[in-house]
């Protein structure tokens, strides 16, 4: 079977979203050959490559933020073309119309297809024009009809980018995607665009995996110094992008319950969603989660991304409650990676809340936060970092699918988590989950934990046992393996009009007795074959 693998700003670069459980995804399925399709976001991301295996046949990249110029010029008649499908497509989006929207993207699609790239007349005055007057027809909203020049121009600008897919040469070169057997799209959004136009060009089947929405994390990256009008355009395109991925893919494979109310919001059909847990790998885990030992009683663990999302001013807020009721407890903060601004924040209020400790007078000081890096003489392995103490807390505000908790889990150690995007379904009962934003909760739940060891450890078994149950590699290629088999089975059709699959192997074996007929026959006939 062959699969053409899409993605954007991941896989096969060694930075990105999606970048591990694509691998882990291909090295698991040896037994099929997969093509790799891939948007990159920056110059520095394309510099360095994972190792591929061998059974990765393809690999088609192409930036998203080079100018994509190609010196194609329209003739008036491909002009006048462009300018109807652009028009759709700007008007499905300032006034929420789907229809319009589907017709303008696809339109363009075909254009770019039949006579090369749309750059040139994406940027074009026209195509300015085009939003402006689609800004100020009767249906767009309040900040659309606000837009100024320089919004247009940086819409425009922006479009051109997210288009850019459409005007890609992977669609009808010899062993093109639309030659593929599935498209698999590894996010939503602009990653799954060629694998919209391999399903309308040449009915490939269209997979959608989404571990997170890209729709909601467009949202979040939005720049509150941003434009109103860019910002309202952005996400009015975005919308009606993520409607027609949904409205298009043959099954959808959200990571988590969260995941999927984004999707149905967004009208997803429930027949066509299948939740697939994210695969780790709990080898790496294995030595902390099997050990007898559970860690320091007296230490609080807190693994991630230092910034602002994860909230690690509540954190320390809830740890100064904590010191008050249990004054030997140490907090150590795991970064796997740093916003510096807000690392320097946090830094100041630990130094303010905490100020460093002695025994006597001649005796260095200690703070009992510790602020230190995965990798470090201490904590060389994430394993070893959830290892040193018997709690770990997640304090984020903004949440997808919480890797760090599920990490956590694999160690065998009891979690205490705020409620936010899946946490919830992740914990499953196996750790305390406590509102957001609440300090005094946070405390209170970490408190419960530390006083009773035995709880604590009884709820990292339970936690261990459940990640081994769900959250594992070999569960995750094992749904995806069977998702690949049916989907060719549903969506494929050999041209004698044969779907495969359709009847077991054991009916392909030659001889007169495979005929319709056989069935039919009388028993006596039946009988006597069989004796010849």
């Amino acid at each position: 079977m062959r699969i053409g693998l899409l993605t954007e700003g991941g896989y096969p670069y060694a930075t990105g979203e999606a970048r591990l459980w694509c691998d882990r995804l291909v090295r698991g399925l040896p037994q099929h050959e997969f093509e790799l399709y891939a948007l990159s976001r920056s110059a520095e991301q394309e510099r360095t490559r994972v190792p591929l295996p061998e059974h990765v046949t393809r690999v088609r990249t192409a930036p998203l933020w080079a100018p994509a110029d190609d010196g194609r010029a329209y003739s008036r008649r491909e002009r006048r073309r462009f300018a109807d499908c652009f028009r759709d497509l700007v008007h499905g989006i300032c006034a929420g119309e789907a229809p319009a929207f589907e017709a303008g993207l696809y339109g363009l699609a075909g254009l770019a297809r039949e006579q090369g790239g749309l750059y040139a007349a994406l940027r074009s005055e026209s195509a300015v024009r085009a939003v402006e007057s689609a800004c100020r027809a009767p249906g767009a909203g309040r900040t659309v009809q606000a837009a100024q020049v320089p919004d247009l121009l940086e819409f425009v600008d922006e479009l051109e980018r997210v288009l850019r897919p459409l005007s890609l040469d992977w669609y009808e070169e010899p062993g093109h995607l639309g030659a593929v057997d599935i498209c698999h799209a590894a996010a939503g959004g602009v990653a799954a665009l060629p694998g919209l136009l391999a399903k309308r060009f040449f009915g490939v089947p269209l997979l959608v995996t989404e571990y997170g929405v890209q729709l909601r994390a467009h949202y979040l990256d939005q720049s509150q110094e941003a434009r109103p009008a860019v910002r309202a355009l952005l996400a009015a395109f975005h919308i009606r992008l993520a409607g027609e991925i949904y409205a298009q893919a043959d099954l959808l494979t959200p990571g988590n319950a969260h995941a999927r109310r984004w999707q149905e919001r967004c009208g997803a059909p429930r027949d066509r969603l299948r939740t697939v847990y994210p695969g780790m790998e709990a080898d790496r885990f294995a030595t902390v989660g099997e050990a007898v030992d559970c860690g320091d009683p007296e230490t609080l663990v807190w693994v991630g991304r230092i910034e602002p999302a994860k909230d690690l001013i509540a954190l320390l807020h809830a740890f100064a409650e904590v010191r008050k009721a249990a004054p030997r407890t140490r907090l150590r903060i795991f970064a796997t990676a740093v916003a510096p601004g807000y690392l320097a924040d946090c830094r100041s209020l630990a130094a303010q809340l905490f100020p460093d400790e002695a025994a006597d007078a001649v005796t260095v000081g200690e703070n009992p936060v510790s602020f230190e890096e995965i990798g470090g003489p201490e904590a060389p392995s994430p394993a070893e970092a959830y290892g040193a103490g018997r709690v770990v807390v997640l304090s984020s505000v903004i949440e997808g699918f919480p890797i760090t908790l599920a990490e956590a889990m694999f160690c065998g150690r009891a979690t205490v988590s705020t409620d936010v995007g899946a946490v919830r379904e992740v914990i499953g009962g196996t750790g305390l989950v406590v509102p957001p934003r609440n300090p005094r909760a946070l405390a209170d739940a970490c408190l419960s934990l530390l006083r009773d060891p035995e709880r604590a450890q009884r709820l990292g078994a339970a936690a261990r046992a459940r990640a081994l149950e769900l959250f594992t590699v070999e569960q995750n290629v094992a749904a995806f393996q069977e998702i690949y088999l049916r989907l060719l089975a549903r969506g494929s059709a050999r041209p004698d009009g044969e779907i495969p699959f359709a009847r077991p192997p054991e009916a392909r074996v030659p001889g007169h007795w495979t005929s319709p007929t056989w069935a039919a026959a009388p028993a006596e006939t039946q009988t006597s074959e069989a004796a010849v």
